[in-house]
């Protein structure tokens, strides 16, 4: 009976748990899962405010703290009822206003907006071929224009028909088809790769344009490291001058962008600037030879070798300098290393159809190893339509251009090419030098940075540089309006070297024009730099100057809209 006892006693003196429920063990394992994900997302965000602090600095992480505070406060403002109104309304007049300029109305105008019950006869079609070619524009013919035609010769435009008439249903997707079209795809990569010092073993491509070819660089890279580093967050690295292009491929293939400031007086990327943004999400670093805005070339010497350091790919955006860079030295001028000689660059942009004079749609990529163009292939090898494979975008693409850049190419030669650099490159000295040189514009207009190439910008500090352009609008002018900062640039190409004279001539007109615009200002009491009144200045120096850019996209959304009204 005492064991017994004992045994009891030792029994009741126990706290035997009893089994928790099933419901208790699941809120336990929710709460363990929630703080499991609250820790990562808290690394997470500041992993990246660490990131952000180190790569813009403390006054960099305020400046765009408050910018886009101000961005958001904007916004907010222009979506009020009373604002809003008024600003879709004069929007709306805008567009409408351009509506007018672009698209042809009145009497006489013809419209063709469904196909015609029976086919034209081959005369009616040149006929009416003829009319829209002679439809009023700027005349690219007499120089007028910046950029856009970069040769546009008679004999070479012949020579060019003919190469795309001989290979008009050419389509290089089909290569036993057309082995012609083949061949010349592949010697276009090899001479570029030959004028830009590439290694053994590199590789290319050819695009559609300089578009097309920073996008696939841009694709490689972040496929390069998704493959090798599995970074699934990609960032690039991109001088604020680089191609809206980058901007555009960020956009497609969700990378993100850092912008590096360039800072004047030399307007090139600051590179230390650019170490500083770099991390383990990089995937590559890009510089410019030269910039479409200013005409500066990068230090792409020192980004190569902040490249080879961090073990990053560096592209070199030659887009606009194409056949006008490799032959500088030779032609004369000043350059500066941009090229595969340079150990960290791997990869190059160069547009053929620039100031390779091949007609647009042509392009180059340039890779320093064959292992890193791939990374821009598409293969479907399970379609049921069959094994399928695509360098690029495109599947289906016209051989006839690139016959017509092949042809180019070989009837240029690197005699014509140097001759043309020397051309272009000494007029764009003649127009620098008359900036800087010339009392009537010296004065009052300043260049940005050392030009090397073909481009020429510069600003103002006592006059709208956006009523300057409007003026040489009016005289026939179609030159390029920048912003950030507010200023103009001249891209100078062949059909400009024969009027460059009157090119200076007109600008130093409308410069003193503007200036007596400004001292009768000043007798008047209305004080100096008056309010810019032209179309530039509507949409760079007003609607470009609010800080949320949303009015800008809606101007630009209706002029993309206005091409296709019929």
């Amino acid at each position: 009976m005492a064991n017994s006892r004992a045994a009891m006693t030792l029994r009741s003196g126990l706290s035997i748990p009893k089994p928790k429920s099933a419901s208790s063990a699941l809120a336990i394992g929710t709460d363990l899962l929630r703080n499991i994900l609250f820790i990562l997302f808290l690394f997470r965000w500041t992993r990246k405010s660490v990131l952000r602090l180190r790569g813009r600095g403390p006054f960099g992480t305020l400046f765009d703290a408050y910018a886009s505070l101000q961005r958001a406060s904007y916004a907010i403002f222009l979506r009020l009822p009373g604002v809003r109104s008024q600003v879709q309304s004069q929007v709306a007049e805008a567009i409408k206003k351009l509506e007018s300029k672009l698209v042809p109305q009145g009497p006489g105008t013809s419209r063709y907006l469904t196909l015609p019950k029976e086919g034209w006869t081959d005369q009616q079609v040149r006929a009416e071929l003829e009319k829209l070619g002679e439809m009023e524009h700027t005349r690219w013919e007499d120089g007028r224009v910046s950029g856009a035609v970069y040769h546009g010769e008679d004999t070479l435009i012949k020579v060019q028909s003919e190469a795309f008439e001989r290979f008009m249903v050419a389509n290089p997707i089909h290569p036993d088809v057309f082995p012609g079209v083949r061949k010349m795809e592949a010697e276009i990569v090899a001479m570029v790769l030959a004028l830009f010092n590439a290694p053994v073993g590199a590789a290319g491509v050819t695009t559609s344009g300089g578009t097309e070819s920073i996008l696939m660089a841009c694709l490689s890279a972040r496929q390069k490291a998704y493959a090798e580093r599995g970074v699934t967050e990609p960032e690039m690295i991109i001088p604020e001058t680089a191609h809206a292009a980058f901007h555009k491929a960020a956009s497609y293939f969700n990378i993100r962008v850092h912008q590096v400031a360039c800072p004047a007086p030399s307007y090139s990327v600051s590179v230390k600037a650019v170490s500083r943004l770099v991390n383990s999400n990089t995937i590559l670093l890009v510089g410019s030879a030269p910039s479409f805005p200013h005409g500066i070339i990068d230090d792409i010497s020192a980004l190569s070798r902040l490249a080879l350091r961090r073990r990053l790919p560096l592209h070199v955006d030659c887009c606009l300098g194409s056949f006008l860079m490799p032959f500088l030295s030779r032609a004369g001028f000043a350059t500066q290393p941009y090229d595969f000689t340079l150990k960290g660059v791997t990869s190059i942009s160069c547009d053929t159809h620039k100031y390779g004079f091949a007609p647009k749609g042509n392009s180059t990529l340039l890779y320093r190893t064959a292992a890193l163009r791939t990374y821009q292939y598409f293969i479907s090898p399970d379609w049921s339509g069959g094994v399928y494979g695509s360098s690029g975008i495109a599947g289906s693409r016209p051989g006839a251009l690139i016959a017509s850049c092949w042809a180019s190419l070989m009837s240029v030669g690197e005699k014509g090419y140097i001759d043309s650099c020397h051309a272009i490159v000494g007029t764009a000295k003649k127009i620098e030098a008359a900036i800087r040189e010339n009392p009537a514009l010296r004065e009052d207009l300043t260049v940005m940075g050392e030009p090397l190439v073909s481009v020429v910008a510069f600003t103002s500090s006592t006059l709208n540089i956006y009523d300057i352009a409007d003026s040489m609008s009016a005289k026939g002018w179609h030159l390029n309006a920048l912003q950030n900062p507010p200023a103009m640039h001249v891209a100078v190409t062949m059909p400009i070297v024969k009027v460059v004279g009157k090119l200076l001539e007109d600008l130093v007109a409308v410069v003193e024009d503007e200036k007596e615009r400004e001292r009768v200002r000043i007798v008047e009491g209305k004080g100096k730099k008056g309010q810019a009144r032209g179309d530039s200045a509507a949409l760079y120096g007003v609607a470009g100057s609010l800080p949320d850019k949303s009015v800008v996209v809606q101007l630009a959304g209706g002029f993309l809209d206005t091409l296709y009204k019929a």
